[in-house]
């Protein structure tokens, strides 16, 4: 009975890494080369190339719920622009974020939020067009 049980658990446990490792695939080359090229053209004057930010104007992309939990809240900031303060790690950030909607595409929008989930220390999930497009309507 023990040895059914470790063998159970042990199926269980390389599937449950499986598992993960599908879901959790990395980002293409491509797309973060594209998203590095909108970043830099659109994103660095304000969040700065290492991602940290200004105090008190415009919050770090490094380490924070807003880059690596909720993709639709991020894609909806990117796509509406936020003009509220916001707090994050305990700082309040100012400075308002213009919306990029009209200036972005689609797969510009998916390619600057994979670039930003996956730089500066960040490892999160690739967003797809699809969930742009699905939420730019």
């Amino acid at each position: 009975m023990k040895k059914i049980l470790i063998v159970f658990v042990c199926i269980v446990i390389v599937m449950a890494v499986f598992l993960l490792s599908c879901n959790s695939a990395s980002p293409s080359k491509a797309s973060m080369e594209r998203g590095k090229q909108v970043y830099t053209q659109n994103c660095l004057p304000c969040h700065q190339a290492d991602g940290s930010g200004v105090a008190q104007l415009n919050p770090p992309l490094k380490n924070t719920s807003y880059v690596l939990g909720d993709e639709s809240k991020l894609i909806h900031i990117v796509i509406n622009g936020l003009s509220d303060g916001v707090e994050i790690n305990g700082d309040t950030y100012s400075n308002p974020m213009p919306p990029f909607g009209a200036s972005l595409n689609d797969g510009e929008i998916a390619d600057v939020l994979t670039y930003v989930r996956n730089s500066f220390g960040n490892k999160a999930g690739q967003i797809s067009v699809d969930h742009v497009k699905a939420l730019r309507k």
